[in-house]
């Protein structure tokens, strides 16, 4: 599958909030479902708009063919938690193990590493998202602790492994 990967930008709003919408409505292994997120386009555009603006902070999407297929960013802490950043990834289910999430991941930690000095990154991951936690052990994150009933869909509650990669 070709790809290219780059920097969301605040034309990207509109196809990332449908993006996120349809990767809600492929998994339940997100913060959110099928409703996507509870943002205008405008909204997300200046939300884009920050990142770009932010040292720390990145947002990254993969395209193919012009749509939005993945998506990977990093969210810096302010004052004292300077060093760390949380890092999230979203990849299209159709485009699962196609090397994508791979290649998002790394350049994340290449920015986080070489341009926005972080020491550490960290994100939660659904526990029994096996695939998930494969690609984060493989960039060398380790598990740092499992937080119970961290994502509650429908009736069920599901833990979260608490993940850390020292940069």
């Amino acid at each position: 599958m070709d790809y290219r990967i780059e920097k969301a930008k605040p034309e990207d709003a509109g196809q990332m909030l449908a993006f996120l919408k349809a990767a809600g409505g492929e998994s339940d292994n997100l913060s959110f479902g099928e409703e996507g997120l509870p943002l205008t386009e405008e909204e997300e555009a200046d939300h884009i708009r920050g990142v770009l603006k932010s040292e720390k902070s990145l947002m990254l999407v993969a395209k193919t063919n012009g749509r939005i297929v993945g998506s990977c960013s990093i969210d810096a802490f302010p004052r004292r938690f300077s060093h760390r950043g949380e890092l999230g990834i979203i990849i299209s289910k159709e485009c699962w193990h196609q090397g994508i999430g791979t290649a998002l991941m790394r350049e994340a930690i290449r920015f986080a590493k070489e341009e926005a000095h972080l020491e550490v990154l960290s994100l939660e991951v659904r526990a029994d998202n096996r695939n998930a936690i494969a690609l984060y052990e493989k960039f060398g994150f380790r598990r740092i602790g499992t937080f119970p009933k961290y994502f509650k869909i429908g009736d069920r509650c599901f833990d979260a492994e608490l993940m850390n990669l020292d940069l």
